[in-house]
């Protein structure tokens, strides 16, 4: 095992680097298959969220591959090598497995404990197998990072101290009153309906908002996400009106309109929640400036009386203009407040402070004790194909000698013959038996790469014939649920 992973995050680069560096359309693709096609990577995955982009590579040298996975973190995503190299991190081997498995447990979310990253994880692994750029180790790590997220939230307390990004911004903009509360009666529109801002409208409907505008590029999306909320918070859908909206009513109000009416729709709303992969802005300063001067022109009644319009922008890059922050009338919450925020001792709400930090050390335990097994585990697969190719090798030597056997023999009834071939095979099993398991127990152990090169070494065993079952253990492992070959995915 040889895993690499450079990456950058909020914990290493300010936003201003991290939204710059977003990969956005189909770079992520396009970064894991120049990953492969480069040396010295075999396997390659990439982990891109809104804070945080990670390279994920089986390489078989070390400097070689932080050089090559830097320069192309660079040229991806479009920031130059020199000025990401500051806040790159490296971390090789078992460092790298603990890395990810503390990602995926939230430890290392800007929010900790928060469970959004297994999706994300998820989706990481799934590109890397739809590319087929993830092999047997990155198969083997990410579904085990999935597996130990998984186990943290379920063994510990960690989702009390845990929560998503969307719940913190929404307590940011609430100033600390409960979310219930603060939205209530209020109009929200949601740009986006994506996995994180269907998210934040989830969380709006649940805290109690009179009406909810979901605006999206492809409205039939968008009306699929407003159907659904409304049906949960028993509304009735009415019909579709002329301008391509649909309203649904009852306890909810819930609209779905095309992108390209935000501009109609921010004089009536209270609360705004974008995050979209758009590459440019989607509110400008001058549109929210605009908005505000026609919500003040609106009859009384027309709206809620909010004192502020709450903004909230979860997008990276970003989608409402920073220039935001000095308008008055706005509150903008976005990316780099939050993280300014999460690194306040009051930036993690929800538990106390004693009751987190016990969350947080098992949760470290549950990733240390992880760590372990699956290098224990990767380091007693790295000796299998050894073992496979000795014991193939050793088939041969009898198959040839009772071959030689019958030519010098040939009067051998097929009873003797068959006595014959068993007690042979029954001695070189026996021979065989001892070392195998024992050099299997050798290498699950720290440095116990070395055993297989001394058992290849002591047996003379082709090189090319150990390769041969390392690739068909691969191809198993990495083939579809569909695939005849029937492997794991």
């Amino acid at each position: 095992m040889s895993l690499l992973v450079v990456g950058l995050s909020h914990r290493s680069a300010p936003v201003s680097v991290l939204e710059r560096a977003s990969l956005v359309g189909d770079e992520q693709a396009k970064l894991v298959q120049d990953t492969l096609a480069a040396e010295p990577a075999t396997e390659a995955a990439v982990l891109a969220t809104c804070n945080r982009i990670e390279l994920y590579a089986d390489v078989d040298k070390f400097h070689a591959g932080v050089a090559e996975l830097s320069t192309l973190l660079a040229q991806h995503t479009g920031v130059g090598l020199d000025e990401l190299t500051p806040y790159l991190y490296v971390h090789y081997e078992d460092r790298a497995v603990h890395h990810l498995f503390s990602v995926a447990c939230g430890l290392d979310s800007m929010v900790v404990g928060e469970g959004q990253i297994l999706g994300q994880i998820k989706d990481a692994l799934a590109l890397g197998q739809e590319l087929h750029t993830a092999g047997r180790l990155l198969n083997d790590l990410f579904q085990q990072a999935l597996r130990v997220g998984k186990r943290a939230h379920s063994e510990t307390g960690i989702d009390r101290a845990g929560q998503s990004l969307v719940t913190f911004g929404l307590e940011q903009l609430a100033q600390g009153a409960p979310v219930a509360e603060w939205a209530r009666g209020k109009r929200a529109l949601v740009i986006g309906a994506g996995s994180m801002s269907s998210l934040a409208a989830a969380t709006l409907a649940r805290a109690g908002v009179a009406e909810l505008v979901i605006a999206n590029r492809t409205l039939e999306r968008a009306l699929r996400l407003a159907e659904s909320l409304a049906e949960q918070h028993a509304a009735t859908p009415a019909a579709v009106s002329a301008a391509g909206e649909e309203t649904l009513r009852g306890s909810l109000v819930a609209r779905a309109v095309p992108r390209d009416r935000v501009s109609a729709e921010l004089p009536h709303a209270d609360i705004v929640v974008s995050c979209t992969g758009a590459t440019g802005l989607v509110l400008t300063a001058t549109e929210l400036r605009t908005a505000l001067a026609q919500r003040a022109a609106c009859p009384p009644g027309a709206h809620p009386a909010a004192a502020d319009v709450s903004l909230l922008d979860l997008a990276m890059p970003r989608d409402i203009d920073a220039a935001a922050h000095r308008v008055e009338g706005l509150h903008l919450v976005d990316i780099e407040s939050l993280a300014e925020a999460a690194a306040e001792p009051s930036g993690d709400p929800g538990s106390s402070a004693g009751a987190m930090a016990t969350d947080v050390d098992k949760v470290r335990a549950i990733v240390s004790e992880e760590v372990a097994a699956f290098g224990a585990a990767q380091r007693a697969a790295h000796i299998t194909p050894t073992v496979v190719a000795l014991r193939t090798m050793a088939a041969d030597v009898v198959a040839s000698e009772i071959a030689r056997l019958d030519g010098r023999l040939p009067d051998l009834d097929d009873k003797q013959r068959a006595e014959i071939t068993q007690t042979v095979r029954r001695v070189v099993d026996k021979l065989l038996h001892a070392p195998t398991v024992r050099v299997k127990q050798l290498a699950s152990t720290p440095g116990g790469a070395g055993y297989a090169d001394a058992l290849r070494e002591l047996f003379d065993l082709d090189p090319q014939a150990v390769a041969a079952v390392s690739r068909a253990d691969g191809s198993a492992r990495t083939a579809g649920p569909n695939d005849p070959k029937g492997g794991r995915t």
